[in-house]
């Protein structure tokens, strides 16, 4: 798609700010191209000066975490179906429309200007009436609540946090109404910003970098050696360009130190990239362990050897391999990890648009995929070794379900009370972290020995 940024400057449309304008185009490619909006805001970073940077992240995250609660708002303001409108034209409205509810500091009239500008650059000029109607109407009714007039109890918590209603009645059958308000909420605040420090020895200098810039750091709660900042600008970013530190969340730090590798082994990552669980753990073991890292996608190695060539690591050995395919090695590894693929329902608050494209299937699917990767990946694991199975989603049928199934059809392995807060313990000795609890993503853990 031609860069909407890029038109703005010579048209007509110089007016529309560039945070607006880098918004508007994410979310068009979200939904056209399923592109992921971390991924593009990371893109478009060095292209905007800090404060558009600030505003267009808000906006894109915003709008995405409040997705159908601000098109409930555009069917009662445009007096119509929401689907109906053209795309360009309803991103306009969700990005004019969640400025005037969420973004106090917004004067309402540029609001307006700029949601009609966007869809001019969109070339829908004859949307601009609408969207100009539909905005002024917002501002006349500042106190309508779409939940108004909604009865079911399922559909009102759905259209409230903006998740779609088959996976709030899937949650709540499988952890309560009250686990279930909490977590969906949860899903629509912005996460802490975690880190680790690469290399523990200079931990007190980048300490002190960030506090004498200004930044608020505090220790973890639920992993060692991780830590959680706020208020650290460029000064963050300049630290993890450098290699220095990786911004990583506590809940994915913390499955790393349940592997419990030690300087020495033989460590196995079956899918291991883009690379930081795999860097993590050559860093925690002081780079003298033998890590495999392998994955099915040989750009995302890529990525990970130049991870670990800036962290200064030299213990990590890539393999190109289909885990769900029989793997290419014996029972020789001490540790093997399974960060399996999933569904992802544990980042919601990091990648919200994952919500509308998952569906039932696709859980059912992932699930069976699970379970040949963890098979596969446990004859790989010597006797005595330990095996370790984690996704960061938080349904059930991808975790727990796997780690039953995977129990009934094998007496090799016994099941290991993880070395973590008691807090997090489950019914089943694995680990579980969520948003609301811990403010960690949502991350199921659980680990096995190998008996013989």
């Amino acid at each position: 798609m031609t860069s909407l940024l890029g038109k703005a400057k010579t048209g007509k449309t110089a007016a529309a700010s560039p945070a607006r304008l880098v918004a508007f185009e994410i979310l068009r490619r979200v939904e056209e191209e399923r592109a992921f909006a971390s991924v593009l805001l990371a893109a478009k970073e060095d292209a905007l000066q800090p404060n558009d940077r600030s505003l267009c992240h808000e906006l894109v995250m915003g709008v995405l975490r409040r997705q159908l609660w601000l098109d409930h708002l555009i069917a009662h303001f445009a007096n119509r179906n929401y689907e109906r409108l053209d795309l360009p034209v309803r991103i306009a409205l969700r990005l004019g429309l969640y400025q005037l509810r969420f973004l106090s500091r917004v004067p309402a009239r540029a609001v307006v200007n700029e949601s009609v500008l966007l869809t001019r650059v969109a070339r829908l000029r004859s949307a601009e009436p609408l969207v100009n109607a539909v905005l002024r109407r917002a501002l006349r009714e500042p106190d309508y609540d779409p939940l108004a007039d909604i009865s079911d109890p399922i559909e009102r918590l759905a259209v409230e946090t903006s998740h779609p209603s088959w996976l709030i009645a899937r949650w709540i059958n499988a952890f309560g109404v009250d686990e279930t308000t909490a977590f969906a909420r949860a899903n629509n605040e912005a996460p802490p910003v975690a880190f680790r420090i690469v290399n523990q020895r200079a931990e007190r200098e980048i300490l002190e970098a960030l506090q004498s810039g200004g930044a608020v750091v505090s220790p973890s709660q639920i992993v060692p050696r991780a830590w959680r900042v706020s208020g650290a600008g460029s000064l963050l970013r300049e630290l993890a360009q450098s290699g220095q530190i990786y911004v990583q969340d506590e809940a994915s730090q913390l499955t790393t130190h349940v592997v419990e590798a030690r300087a020495g082994d033989r460590v196995l990552d079956v899918c291991a990239a883009p690379g930081s669980k795999t860097t993590q753990l050559a860093d925690l073991t002081r780079d003298e362990a033998f890590i495999v890292a392998g994955d099915i996608h040989c750009a995302r190695l890529r990525t990970l050897m130049s991870m670990s060539d800036k962290q200064g690591l030299s213990s990590i050995h890539c393999v190109n391999l289909d885990a769900s395919q029989q793997l290419p090695f014996a029972a020789a590894f001490d540790r093997v990890l399974v960060d399996a693929p999933c569904t992802g329902t544990g980042t919601l608050r990091r990648n919200p648009e994952i919500r509308w494209r998952i569906r039932p299937q696709d859980i059912e699917d992932l699930s069976a995929r699970q379970l040949r990767i963890l098979q596969n990946a446990s004859l790989a694991v010597k006797p005595g070794g330990r095996l370790i199975y984690s996704t960061c989603s938080v349904e059930p049928e991808e975790n727990e379900q796997v780690v039953s199934k995977f129990l009934e059809q094998t007496d090799d392995f016994r099941s290991l009370t993880l070395a973590v807060s008691a807090s997090l313990i489950t019914a089943s000795s694995a680990a579980r972290t969520w948003p609301h609890r811990e403010g960690a993503d949502g991350f199921f853990i659980a680990a096995f020995e190998r008996r013989k």
